[in-house]
């Protein structure tokens, strides 16, 4: 009977990755490389460059909306208060005069009510409204470049796992299915370190982004309230002035009585 020839490269594969993850695991003294800094000087390349430069700018701006975007600032309670007051009292110079230095989202609504040229109520509710609005958008395009990393760093650590496993099955092809273990784990753990590099990166972002983008329109849908309540208080040119009591010095019967007197 003729000899049966095997294929023995099927049963010697599960090995070759074995010895792979093996390689991968020990550093270059021999000893296992179980921590993030070996992993990360393994898979250093521009995929890492781009993420780390993506950390400290996503840092840097959830720093800046921690410190920007708080309630007590977009809409201080010093600032609510004193418009509130002066509304109230009817100090209507006094409000113009306080709205037009305040920063806040109450005073720049009300500032842009009070500009309305004609003044009629519905005119100057659109006005804050619009006022408003803008405001907010502005305040949300301060948080928009951490969506932004939040959606791009998977798929920059997507690209890194896609060139770490070129890298890897290059390494088997060259060789006829018996490459280098060292050089077939190195292109693994690229593949591997770069997704969870981007997935840490894009975490944290879209976590803040979210947190911070209720806050911003939870604080605006207040500010709006407390516009409306401050318009309803100012004189509107389309008011129906109160007519006189028949009788009265005003009116025409109150001066057919001081003839007569």
């Amino acid at each position: 009977m003729p000899e049966r020839k095997h294929n023995r490269t099927p049963i010697f594969a599960p090995a070759l990755v074995v010895a792979s993850a093996s390689a991968a695991a020990h550093g270059a003294d021999g000893e296992i490389a179980t921590g993030l800094w070996p992993l990360f000087r393994q898979s250093f390349d521009i995929f890492t460059i781009a993420l780390v430069v993506g950390s400290f700018v996503a840092v840097a701006l959830i720093v800046r909306c921690v410190i920007d975007l708080r309630a007590s600032k977009i809409l201080p309670r010093r600032s609510v208060n004193r418009i509130v007051e002066m509304t109230e009292a009817g100090r209507l110079d006094d409000l113009r005069s306080f709205v037009r230095k305040d920063r806040s989202l109450l005073g720049h609504a009300v500032r842009a009510a009070l500009d309305h040229p004609r003044r009629t109520r519905a005119g100057m509710r659109e006005a804050a409204e619009l006022a408003a609005s803008e405001q907010t958008a502005r305040l949300f395009r301060r948080l928009e470049p951490l969506n932004v990393i939040g959606n791009l760093a998977p798929l920059v650590g997507l690209a890194g796992t896609v060139w770490g496993m070129i890298l890897a099955f290059t390494a088997l092809g060259d060789t006829g299915g018996q490459a280098d273990p060292g050089a077939l784990s190195i292109g693994i753990s690229k593949a591997l370190f770069h997704t969870l590099l981007g997935l840490v990166l894009a975490i944290p972002c879209l976590l803040v982004f979210g947190l911070w983008r209720s806050g911003v329109d939870k604080v605006a849908t207040r500010a709006l309230v407390l516009a409306g309540s401050v318009i309803e208080h100012l004189p509107a040119s389309d008011e129906p002035k109160p007519e006189p009591e028949p009788g009265s010095k005003a009116g025409p019967g109150g001066e057919r009585d001081r003839e007569r007197k």
